[in-house]
């Protein structure tokens, strides 16, 4: 019975956090997010602002109402990859499936992208998620947390959906991305015939 209702209470909590979400992305893009006030918000919601504020600490993270689940999914990636799958093609296959279906005429993506402080807010979040992925990377390596190895891999893991998002075929982009990073510049056919000779390095 206790279980039932814990799982009703955070069916519940869940519920409340995507009502308020919705509504702040919706009157945000409608009106500008300067020109909305939280209270509005929670009132379009039909939510307290009280209640408002016990599931988002500021008006920028309205917007970003999955911010924790993206990150757990990111450490989970790692640290429940199938036996014997490398750390890099686990990381490969996660952002794949995760990070390639936003689309750039996505209704949030394009209010972050045209709003200055959700944009910050936006960087702040993903170097917030590096520093996790590069940690629970550097567990999985035998590695310290600041590591090139590990910070650099967080980093273009994070960076490379930009890319991928930009291109024809998002899915394919991101395994060519990944592709260059395991296998190296001398892989690609640049390497192989771009230098102009005797001046490659």
């Amino acid at each position: 019975m206790a279980e039932t209702q814990a799982g009703r209470r955070e069916r519940k909590k869940a519920q409340t956090r995507q009502a308020l979400s919705d509504a702040a992305v919706r009157l945000f893009a409608e009106r500008g997010f300067d020109s909305v006030g939280v209270r509005e918000v929670a009132e379009a919601a039909d939510v307290s602002l009280s209640t408002l504020f016990k599931h988002f600490p500021s008006k920028e993270a309205l917007v970003f109402d999955l911010d924790a689940d993206v990150e757990s999914a990111l450490v989970a990636a790692v640290r429940d990859r199938a036996p014997g799958q490398s750390v890099l093609h686990a990381l490969r296959d996660h952002m794949v499936h995760t990070r390639t279906a936003v689309r750039t005429d996505d209704p949030t993506f394009v209010l972050v992208e045209s709003t200055p402080a959700l944009r910050d807010y936006a960087r702040r979040m993903w170097l917030r998620h590096e520093e996790t992925l590069a940690a629970t990377l550097a567990e999985a390596a035998g590695l310290a947390p600041d590591a090139s190895a590990v910070t650099g891999l967080a980093r273009f893991a994070l960076e490379a959906p930009s890319i991928a998002r930009a291109s024809e075929d998002p899915p394919r982009t991101m395994r060519d991305l990944f592709a260059l990073l395991e296998g190296g510049w001398a892989t690609t056919p640049l390497a192989r015939g771009g230098d102009r000779s005797g001046q490659g390095g």
